[in-house]
């Protein structure tokens, strides 16, 4: 394992982290006596970041984690946490205000079994009713928490990077980190283009989803991903020609992802440990010389100069929804 600085926040993390949602539902059935199995096995193997979220299984995720973090040294872990994104209802989905944050940054603290988290981040911003919420309300909120030892850092996490850069440049707090998801992958790498910007300002840097959260693996994505029939149909050519040649997609993904300069730590969701350990390994030894040339070939033939992806798909489908259970 090889280990960054987040930006100008001393915190070292190990380039591979742990992501909450592998400990609920979201990707496969989850056991959690594996999950907290998952979790200390991979302390062993050098991870000591874990990104969580209420989002994730609304607390199983922060709940598991609370119990696999039982016995564990506090100094030899970070932890980030997130707020403003709960539950499946779509009234009760989002709520950015200083009151909610509050309670739910108490209630991650209860479920985790600490006292403070490493990393406290504003979940997907993007669906806030105005940007002016997050500036005058969630992070001022954060920045109270910082203040009263239950935060360390405060971060973005957003599928926007727009929108987190807008927000750096307009907020009087403090931003620690940002956390970018699907945008540092195969078929989308835009993240390269703002990582500039956000390192000048002693930002750092989290990356989530090698995998297009899913599109980019030999099994492919779940029912509920966002991206468009086209695109789910070109990944899974993809994955079949990588099947045919006795390749897993996920590994070439997942190479190519953990090879981009300038992130400093790439969040995985990992159903099992050999899943974990399969990923250090392209960490530490790369590619065999086949799956070279198998990454040169799908990179060529299937997502050669066009970037894939989902931007301004989620937003309007959940302000629909929103609007057709407030008219009823």
């Amino acid at each position: 394992m090889k280990y960054n600085n987040l930006g100008d926040t001393g915190m070292k993390l190990s380039h591979i982290s742990l992501g909450g949602t592998a400990f609920t539902n979201i990707y496969g059935k989850f056991d959690e006596d594996r999950g907290i199995q998952l979790l200390r096995e991979s302390f062993k193997l050098g991870v000591n970041y874990i990104e969580t979220s209420p989002w994730y299984g609304q607390g199983s995720s922060e709940r598991t984690i609370g119990k696999a973090l039982k016995g564990i040294p506090r100094d030899s872990y970070y932890i980030g946490g997130k707020v403003g994104r709960y539950e499946k209802d779509v009234e009760r989905m989002f709520d950015f205000s200083a009151e909610r944050v509050t309670a739910s940054l108490e209630q991650s603290l209860g479920l985790l079994g600490l006292e403070y988290v490493d990393l406290i981040q504003v979940h997907d911003p993007t669906f806030a009713p105005d940007t002016s919420v997050i500036l005058k309300e969630t992070l001022p909120a954060l920045e109270r928490a910082v203040r009263d030892g239950k935060a360390r850092y405060i971060g973005l996490a957003d599928y926007d990077l727009d929108l987190m850069k807008e927000i750096v440049e307009e907020t009087d707090v403090k931003i620690s980190s940002i956390l970018s998801y699907a945008k540092s992958t195969m078929i989308d790498n835009r993240l390269q283009n703002y990582t500039t910007f956000f390192k000048s300002k002693g930002i750092g840097i989290i990356n989530a989803a090698a995998t297009g959260m899913g599109l980019l693996s030999n099994m492919g994505p779940q029912p509920w991903h966002p991206a468009s029939d086209d695109i789910k149909a070109l990944c899974k050519r993809a994955s079949e020609y990588c099947k045919s040649q006795n390749v897993e997609l996920a590994r070439l993904a997942t190479w190519f992802t953990l090879s981009q300069p300038g992130i400093d730590t790439n969040v995985c969701g990992f159903l099992t440990l050999d899943h974990f350990v399969d990923s250090l390994q392209c960490l530490e030894t790369g590619l065999s010389r086949h799956e070279q040339t198998i990454l040169a070939y799908v990179q060529e033939r299937f997502f050669d100069k066009v970037t894939l992806h989902w931007d301004g798909v989620e937003l309007p489908v959940y302000q629909e929804k929103l609007r057709k259970r407030l008219a009823q």
